[in-house]
């Protein structure tokens, strides 16, 4: 196979920042191929070598956001008029969600995809629930709006796991609502044999979602968690996002979201808990316990008014922590880190709760386990070879000691700083141009105005 060498200026190692690195990478065969691999990582390499390519900044593993609906995109600047809450927010998105075709909701993913590339992300967690046509009819093809994602993602050259999402009811057994025809399969083995036609494929992992405690009663849970367990599948799932969530299970089932998915076989290591805003101390012990993850959106949880979640107890309890851009209000990973360590300092009134480094973890690593790409997230031997590199002299990040360019990163960078994005040894953005979407935000704006209109 063919060697490409890259030269990072400064690399982040996991623990600290290593200056002059030398990263080999065997590449595959394939133009697309994404499956190129570290093959060697040399520290101490002061100067480029003979034809290496020369990525100067700090070069961090790619960003995995775990959670994505990329449609939302659309809604940015749009919600923003006027007061209300999530639920006023959701007639709004139910609005887009309608006029969706397979063909539309590719332009627009593909943009989207586009903008997370520039912003340094490798890989995205979609949690697709836009099944079929509106009013519920399914399209000749089942999955013709989950192959328009895959399609989206392998032309903006990220990898994706699409987390194909069980939606069957308005609200703890109703009917579902006019908006959410499109959503439901009827019934979760109804769901089981779509989604069974899905397979995993080059930068495509297939994974599970069980909408919300809302959307699927608690008797089809099972189902959902047999499916992904049988194929040791992620499995995500929106959690306690909203105290009118929790309070309707109550009334239901007579006990929290949370233990309702323990009773029923849902938590463990290959679940992420989406939000897990609105937890009781019990809540937080079933998830540590059982190695649930947590995602956290703080960009989103903040731009709806959901609140802040106790990120922090639930990582001492046990449970690791993915981040997710949710909504798109913006696209910035590293604005998603900080701002999870800045709620808890506005919450607490202290500061510190995390270090840079378990930040830029939860950014890469444990994100990418997240979303079923263990061997993705680190920049050492054997790992896929994504990485991005952030500028350290633009006008945010100048003059801070290089020693420091993983706290300027996670503290003061933003996608903007993003320069160069690879994804299986290959440029996908290179000096903050995307390689196959060149100008993606002329291809946002007609992808939404298409919309619209």
């Amino acid at each position: 196979m063919p060697l490409t060498t890259y030269w990072l200026e400064h690399a982040w190692l996991d623990t600290h920042v290593e200056p002059g690195v030398a990263l080999t990478v065997s590449m595959s065969g394939s133009a697309a191929g994404q499956d190129g691999r570290i093959a060697a990582v040399r520290t101490g390499v002061e100067a480029p070598p003979p034809g290496a390519v020369a990525l100067r900044g700090l070069t961090i593993p790619g960003l995995a956001n775990a959670h994505s609906h990329a449609f939302h995109r659309a809604l940015r600047g749009t919600v923003q008029v006027g007061s209300g809450t999530f639920w006023t927010w959701r007639e709004v998105m139910y609005g887009v969600a309608q006029r969706l075709t397979p063909d539309s909701y590719f332009a627009l993913t593909r943009a989207v995809y586009a903008e997370m590339a520039l912003a340094g992300i490798t890989s995205v967690g979609e949690f697709h629930y836009l099944h079929h046509a509106p009013g519920g009819a399914p399209y000749s093809d089942p999955n013709a709006m989950g192959e328009a994602l895959i399609a989206a993602a392998a032309d903006a050259g990220i990898r994706i796991t699409l987390l194909d999402t069980a939606y069957l009811s308005s609200g703890f057994g109703a009917a579902p609502e006019r908006h959410q025809l499109r959503f439901t399969d009827g019934t979760a083995d109804a769901w089981a044999e779509r989604v069974s036609a899905l397979k995993d494929r080059d930068g495509v992992r297939v994974g599970a979602a069980i909408h919300s405690v809302r959307a699927v009663p608690a008797d089809q849970l099972a189902t959902v968690a047999r499916w992904a367990q049988d194929r040791q599948a992620p499995l995500h799932v929106h959690l306690s996002e909203q105290t009118a969530e929790n309070d309707a299970c109550q009334a239901a089932h007579g006990m929290t979201p949370t233990q309702l998915l323990a009773e029923h076989g849902v938590l463990g290591p290959r679940t992420t808990g989406v939000h897990n805003t609105h937890m009781t101390r019990t809540d937080v012990g079933l998830i540590g316990s059982t190695s649930t993850g947590t995602c956290m959106c703080p960009t989103t949880e903040r731009d709806l008014a959901d609140g802040i979640g106790p990120a922090v107890a639930l990582q001492r309890a046990g449970s690791p922590l993915s981040l997710g851009s949710d909504s798109h209000a913006v696209i910035d990973l590293l604005e998603e880190a900080r701002a999870m360590e800045l709620n808890e300092r506005l919450r607490t009134r202290t500061r510190g709760h995390w270090t840079a480094a378990a930040l830029l973890r939860a950014a890469t690593a444990d994100g990418h386990a997240a979303l079923g790409w263990q061997e993705a997230g680190t920049l050492e031997q054997g790992a896929l070879a994504d990485f991005t590199t952030i500028a350290l002299d633009s006008v945010r990040t100048a003059g801070p000691a290089p020693r420091l360019a993983a706290e300027t990163a996670v503290f003061a960078a933003s996608a903007a700083d993003v320069r160069h994005t690879i994804v299986g040894g290959r440029h996908v953005v290179r000096d903050g141009v995307h390689a196959s979407v060149p100008d993606a935000g002329r291809a946002l704006a007609d992808s939404i105005a298409a919309l619209r209109d």
